[in-house]
């Protein structure tokens, strides 16, 4: 008798990838909702799995129904959409694919940081008003040389090392913040490793995030730590739109202090309630003109990481339901026992 895997929000047209990898093994449960109420308990009684995408919250109530569930895979690398403390106390395991768009990402955050210090919006916006008039390299607000300016990384992980080999090779110097790392590992990647936020943030040209978000994380850059930043560097996030104060950013930029800031991510996702800083940028306001540019959290994708996502998500399910293999777990104190 087949698996039964409830996908609550399903993100695809068909089960291709899916199947190609589980066959027979797993009848998958597709819903298209964002609001668990919308699917009948007895479907989430019945499942054996729960793989969930990023638009439904998996959520104490939710993880209540789970009577039969073993295991939440999370398609993708964040999981702050689950509720990892009440899975545990229900002795569910969660998982995240975070191995399947590394390298799309540490491009992406290089293309904002070369978009952004190469002037290409003003360039563009020049020339495409006037190809004439507009024929011209200089007044550009925040291009510059990149060698031997600073990368700043925090969060030296998978993205955040991809992300610093792609700096170092434009002969930037890599300086990081990763309290979570063990001593002696900025020796094996060459770079300099800082001991506070505080200190890359003085020191760095270029700030870029790349931390999970959790309580500890959440909103790190205020207006304290945009203060922090050294005068005209530029701020880069492509991990979390939770990560920072998104009002906090808009006055550091108003004021001069940032030079620019390429974002992939919102703290409200689509930013249904535009903020100022959106707005500005929308309203193509002269004083923000070539120095911000935005992306709708696309730095993960391409069609090859899409489908090694899905594939990598129902590899997790096989070896977990089949043969009680867990890979990836993201939630240390789950206990089978526990119940």
């Amino acid at each position: 008798m087949p698996f039964k895997v409830l996908v609550p929000d399903a993100h695809f047209r068909d089960l291709d990838v899916e199947r190609g990898v589980s066959g027979d093994t797993i009848d998958y449960l597709v819903h298209d909702e964002t609001n668990s109420s919308a699917i009948p308990d007895d479907v989430w009684n019945a499942c054996d799995a729960v793989l969930v995408w990023h638009r439904m919250r998996i959520d104490a109530a939710v993880v209540a129904k789970l009577a039969n569930c073993r295991l939440i895979v999370r398609v993708g690398v964040g999981f702050d959409n689950v509720d990892t403390a009440a899975c545990h106390q229900r002795g569910i395991p969660v998982a995240n694919v975070p191995n399947y768009g590394t390298t799309e990402v540490a491009d992406h955050a290089m293309a904002m940081m070369l978009h952004l210090t190469r002037g290409l919006s003003t360039y563009e916006a020049r020339m495409r008003k006037d190809p004439v008039a507009g024929f011209v390299a200089e007044d550009a607000p925040v291009v510059r040389r990149l060698r031997k300016t600073t990368f700043g990384a925090v969060g030296m992980g998978r993205i955040g090392t991809a992300i610093a080999r792609r700096a170092a090779a434009f002969d930037m110097k890599i300086v990081y913040y990763d309290p979570y790392l063990p001593e002696g590992h900025d020796l094996s990647l060459g770079y300099e490793r800082v001991r506070s936020l505080e200190a890359l943030l003085g020191q760095s040209d270029v700030v870029s995030l790349h931390v999970p978000l959790s309580a500890n994380t959440r909103e790190m850059m205020g207006a304290r730590e945009f203060a922090a930043m050294k005068p005209d560097a530029t701020f880069i996030n492509i991990a979390r739109g939770g990560l920072y104060d998104i009002d906090a950013l808009y006055d550091a930029l108003r004021s001069g202090h940032v030079a620019a800031a390429g974002l992939d991510v919102f703290p409200q996702e689509p930013p249904v309630s535009t903020p100022r800083l959106v707005e500005a940028w929308r309203n193509n306001e002269d004083w923000l003109a070539g120095r911000l540019v935005l992306s709708p959290h696309a730095a993960f994708y391409s069609e090859a990481a899409y489908r090694d996502m899905r594939t990598f998500s129902a590899e997790i399910l096989m070896e977990y339901l089949v043969a009680g293999n867990l890979r990836n777990n993201v939630n240390p104190g789950w206990n089978s026992k526990v119940a």
